[in-house]
């Protein structure tokens, strides 16, 4: 019971909506460049509008649609106090999912959980959201941002979002278009991503490393190594499959599960695909974390991407066309592995083959050999 001349606010409760209010106008610069010509409306509608006249002349439109987070990368971020860079992490993890189908991610909405709304700190996330999605070409049509005192402490907070695609039927991408004789095709990762941050973590902290220790193999602090953005591919990938003589068959997002889970997911299941690790170099963050937890082969592949963002299967007079395609976005590629029939699989005896995952009857993947020293 309180003193019947207490007077109980919302405020008093913890949610300050005047904050909310400022953060709104702190971010609308940024919000404003993450467009497209689609868009109707602008800013602070009950709901984004996007026209959709254009999918009436494609022969069979399909939408695609993902959502995600960023996992526990947040609190590097908040350990830091250093906001502006998750978003380009959310975007990565959401559109990247749509693009693996050849679908042009079209808009995309956030929603930011906070124990306490600090308008510098919300506009400092949706100001790296609305980057993220300038640069992949997906107009930020709306978004979220909660106040949850008692459930959050005040420096606490964390982001989802998703968005939403098109493809025409005709060019989806996927284990459907896969043979015998394809190449596996390793794309580059900016490093960690937004994957395998609970070990990661567990790591660090078991070693008693600090975030501000300076790591000379990283060339940069520890902290500024997790911080790492995620790249965000599907602007890159959609010129990949647009370019005249590169057929892509399937496209796979390395994220939670690894390389060859991840992988396995876009093959049929009458397919075998061997990946050797002596085809590239992780960077040290992958070596470093592995090293300083004793963390054995299969789970720290299990858990990270280890300097693979992305896979692409397609014939293989065409990878070293992509290859070039790739390079003059500012991404490495690299010829990594072949697909096989199942039936005419060389399996190495002692060596994991991984079948499907996530739930998806896939194709059979193996990664064998030693990464170069």
């Amino acid at each position: 019971m309180c003193d019947q001349g207490e007077q109980i606010t919302y405020a008093a409760a913890g949610v300050d909506v005047e904050a909310g209010d400022k953060a709104v106008e702190l971010m609308k610069a940024d919000v404003r460049r993450a467009t497209r010509p689609e868009v109707l409306g602008g800013l602070g509608g009950f709901a984004g509008m996007f026209d959709a006249s254009a999918l009436a002349r494609m022969d069979r439109p399909v939408l695609a649609t993902s959502t995600d987070g960023v996992g526990t990368k947040v609190a590097i971020a908040q350990a830091l106090d250093k906001h502006d860079t998750i978003g380009f992490d959310l975007v990565g993890m959401v559109v990247d999912d749509i693009v693996v189908c050849g679908a042009e991610p079209l808009f995309m909405t956030d929603y930011i959980a906070t124990g306490k709304v600090v308008p510098e700190r919300i506009a400092a996330i949706v100001g790296g959201i609305a980057r993220a999605c300038e640069q992949a070409g997906v107009a930020l049509v709306g978004g979220e941002t909660a106040e949850h005192p008692g459930l959050l402490d005040p420096d606490e907070y964390d982001v989802a979002g998703a968005a939403t695609g098109v493809v025409e039927y005709a060019d989806v991408l996927g284990p459907q278009r896969v043979r015998p004789g394809d190449v596996v095709l390793g794309i580059a990762s900016s490093g960690l991503h937004s994957n395998g941050y609970s070990l990661v973590r567990r790591v660090v902290a078991h070693a008693g490393w600090e975030l501000d220790r300076h790591v000379d193999e990283f060339g940069r602090t520890l902290g500024e190594e997790l911080l790492e953005p995620t790249r965000v591919y599907s602007r890159d990938l959609l010129d990949l499959i647009r370019t005249d003589g590169v057929d892509v068959h399937a496209l796979s997002h390395v994220t939670g599960g690894g390389l060859a889970a991840n992988l396995a997911r876009v093959l049929p299941s009458d397919v075998f695909a061997r990946v050797d690790r002596a085809t590239w170099t992780p960077p040290p963050v992958f070596t470093t974390v592995q090293r300083l937890g004793n963390v054995p082969q299969a789970d720290v592949e299990r858990t990270l991407n280890m300097g693979v963002g992305f896979v692409a299967m397609l014939p293989a007079d065409q990878i070293d066309l992509a290859v070039r395609t790739l390079a003059d976005r500012g991404l490495a590629a690299w010829a990594m592995g072949e697909v096989t029939a199942l039936e005419d699989a060389r399996v190495e005896d002692g060596v994991e083959v991984v079948r499907g995952a996530k739930g998806v009857d896939g194709g059979s993947v193996q990664v064998v050999g030693d990464h170069p020293a």
